[in-house]
C-alpha cells in the first residue's frame, strides 16, 4: 500500500498501543510541509524563494493533497502566489487531523475516544495494521544506516525528518548525534529535480522561522 509523505510522518509520530502523537508540534510541522512537498512533487505546486504558486489545480487522486489543493485554491484567491510560512501556519493545526483520518479510512490506525478527567473527550489512534509502517522504518534504515541510495519520496521524507527533528521517532533507540550527518547529507544531496530540492529548503527554513516564532511568543 503506498500511502503519502504526510501520512508517513504520522505513522512514525503515533504510539503503537496507546495511539498517541508523539513531539507532536514538531510533526505537525512536518506533516504540513509534508503535503506541500507532495503536491510540488505532483506539479500542482510551485516553490520559488520565500513564496508558493497554486500552478494546477487538478486533482491527484490523493484526497488528503486534494483537500489541500482545495484549500489554498481559496487561501491564494485574488493572488498569484503567497509566503510558504504562511500556508505552513495556516495548514499545520488542520493537516495532522487531515492526515489521522486518512490513515483511519486506509484501515492503518483506528480512531477511539477517551475522556480525560472522565470529561474531555480526546481522541488517538492506535495501530491496526502494521505492515505499512514496519516496511517503512525498514526503507529508512537501509537508507540512513546502511547507506542505500534514496529514491525521489524517501529523500523527501528524510529531509523532513531532518528539518523537523524527528530523528527519535523514525530511528527509537539511537541517539540523534550520530544520524543527524547522514540525514544532513541526504537533504542537501543533488537527489531530486531542482525545484523540489529548493522546495524542501525552503519548507526546511520556513518550519525553522515559524517554531522560533511559536518558542518566543510562548516564551514572552
Amino acid at each position: 500500500m503506498r500511502i503519502t509523505l504526510a501520512e508517513e510522518i504520522m505513522l512514525l509520530s503515533l504510539d503503537d498501543e496507546s495511539g498517541a502523537a508523539r513531539q507532536r508540534q514538531s510533526a505537525g510541522w512536518a506533516v504540513a510541509g509534508a503535503i506541500l512537498l507532495e503536491l510540488v512533487m505532483a506539479e500542482r505546486v510551485s516553490v520559488s524563494g520565500k513564496y508558493l504558486e497554486l500552478r494546477n489545480t487538478e486533482p491527484t487522486g490523493e484526497q488528503l493533497l486534494d483537500g489541500r489543493i482545495r484549500l489554498m485554491e481559496t487561501w491564494l484567491r485574488g493572488r498569484s502566489k503567497r509566503r510558504v510560512t504562511d500556508w505552513l501556519t495556516k495548514d499545520q493545526p488542520k493537516a495532522v487531523g487531515a492526515a489521522l483520518e486518512s490513515l483511519s479510512e486506509r484501515g492503518l490506525v483506528v480512531a477511539q475516544v477517551h475522556k480525560v478527567f472522565g470529561v474531555f473527550p480526546q481522541r488517538r489512534y492506535p495501530e491496526a495494521d502494521g505492515t505499512v509502517e514496519r516496511a517503512l522504518r525498514e526503507r529508512l534504515r537501509a537508507v540512513v544506516l546502511d547507506g542505500a541510495e534514496p529514491d525521489e519520496r524517501t529523500a523527501g521524507l528524510i529531509a523532513l525528518i531532518h528539518s523537523a527533528k524527528l530523528h527519535r521517532l523514525a530511528f527509537p533507540g539511537r541517539q540523534p548525534d550520530g544520524l543527524t550527518a547522514r540525514t544532513a547529507e541526504i537533504a542537501d544531496g543533488q537527489w531530486a529535480a531542482e525545484s523540489v530540492r529548493l522546495a524542501i529548503r525552503d519548507m526546511q527554513a520556513a518550519m525553522v522561522a515559524v517554531t522560533t516564532v511559536t518558542v518566543l511568543t510562548a516564551t514572552t
